[in-house]
């Protein structure tokens, strides 16, 4: 990801404040990266769910985290209870799949 910086650090005005923001951001968002990586890696493992869905449930978790003040301890958890939603729906879908009669074969 890259930050685009303002005028402020061209003129110099508060330069090493904004410079230790950067740094601070850039932290946050390799901390999110990281979680995401690693939820999504074990989702994959665990679950039967379609990787498009769970990469759009990481998407609105993250979305959502960025809303708040500490987005980087709030994602993990959102993170996880959008993957497990996705678990659940995908299950339920397999049962009525499986259930159905239509879709059941001919004997």
């Amino acid at each position: 990801m890259t930050v685009k910086t303002t005028h402020l650090e061209a003129e110099g005005a508060g330069s090493a404040d904004l410079r230790a923001c950067l740094a601070s951001c850039g932290k946050v968002v390799a901390r999110i990266r990281k979680a995401r990586e690693a939820i999504l890696a074990e989702s994959r493992r665990a679950l039967q769910a379609p990787e498009s869905l769970l990469r759009l449930a990481l998407n609105e978790a993250e979305a959502a985290a960025w809303q708040t003040l500490y987005p980087h301890l709030v994602f993990p958890a959102l993170a996880t209870e959008k993957v497990e939603t996705v678990a659940a729906w995908n299950a339920r879908q397999r049962f009525v799949w499986r259930s159905s009669p239509v879709f059941m074969p001919a004997a």
